[in-house]
């Protein structure tokens, strides 16, 4: 068994300790995704004065889709209580809502690393890059408790780089000993085979677009048709599956980092094990009671209702 757990419920946003950063420092435009425009810096019409959204339960009826795919991975409640020690931007001095609005980015952007490194040590196959693992989230997470001054300074590019290497190795380790599909043996000598029992057109869909096999990063997988697909063990890391079909299609142990799932449809996928997977990108996708998700992240409430 894996020899470090971490609770990852400060790695989730919690609304009530927080002073409703992300409703103020984040901009949006009118789209899809939002009925109108909010220049970053301006609070939201929504946002109340106990810094909670007055449209929450309503947020997809009301056109604010893009509010229900977005997590702090707990960012917010770190900065309002730990960084800024409880001092609310509302009635403390402008400059002092400035640095708030400046920090928070960067300790959400530390907070996401710290819970793909959370992931990483608790997976079996990367227990060869555990120690660096370890040492790299307890560097992660010193510096989400820097001063003000020290968080608008770092260098984030070069930390998530640096966090990113380890990350990769780990996606090897784990794929390593998973099935490729048409039957090939894997890098072990393992066989493979088809998903679906060898089914040849869910193998030649699983093909389709840029890549070919089991490395699909960053593909452009935009309105793929790839119904039962044979994705086991793929990486689909920044890959475009947007509007995608993956309907049946076999997910299984893939890594998912950075995948755009928005309107993806899931229905009776299996992602089992899939690794790397944020509630974000769940939440952006359409699904099914059928699909099997992994337990780091739980069904969106909308996929019961069909929206």
């Amino acid at each position: 068994m894996p020899d470090h757990t971490t609770d990852r419920s400060a790695l989730r946003g919690d609304c009530a300790q927080c002073f409703g950063l992300c409703c103020v420092v984040l901009p949006f435009s009118a789209s899809a995704d939002f009925p109108v425009d909010k220049p970053a810096g301006r609070p939201c019409a929504n946002l109340g004065g106990d810094h909670r959204c007055g449209i929450h339960a309503d947020l997809r009826a009301k056109g604010y889709t893009g509010c229900t795919v977005y997590d702090c991975f707990g960012a917010g409640q770190k900065v309002s209580r730990v960084t800024f020690g409880g001092q609310d931007w509302r009635t403390g001095p402008k400059e002092h809502a400035r640095r708030m609005f400046d920090v928070f980015p960067v300790v959400r952007q530390l907070h996401e690393l710290l819970w793909y490194l959370t992931e990483a040590l608790g997976l079996e196959a990367a227990r060869p890059v555990h120690p660096d693992l370890r040492r790299l989230l307890e560097q992660t997470e010193r510096l989400t408790l820097g001063t003000p001054q020290e968080l608008a300074a770092l260098d984030v590019a070069a930390h998530r780089q640096e966090v990113n290497v380890l990350l990769l190795r780990t996606s090897e380790l784990v794929r390593a000993g998973v099935p490729v599909p048409d039957g090939k043996p894997d890098r072990n000598g393992r066989p493979g085979g088809n998903a679906k029992g060898g089914n040849a057109k869910a193998g030649k869909a699983a093909k389709a677009g840029k890549g070919g096999g089991r490395d699909r990063r960053g593909a452009d997988l935009i309105g793929a048709r790839l119904r039962g697909a044979d994705l086991r063990g793929a990486s689909l890391r920044g890959a475009y599956l947007i509007a995608a079909d993956l309907t049946g299609a076999d997910l299984r142990d893939a890594d998912m980092i950075g995948a755009d799932l928005r309107d993806a449809d899931l229905t009776d996928a299996d992602l089992t094990g899939a690794f790397f997977l944020t509630q974000p990108q769940v939440n952006a996708a359409r699904g099914s009671a059928g699909t099997r998700l992994p337990g780091s992240v739980t069904r969106p409430v909308h996929w019961a209702t069909g929206g």
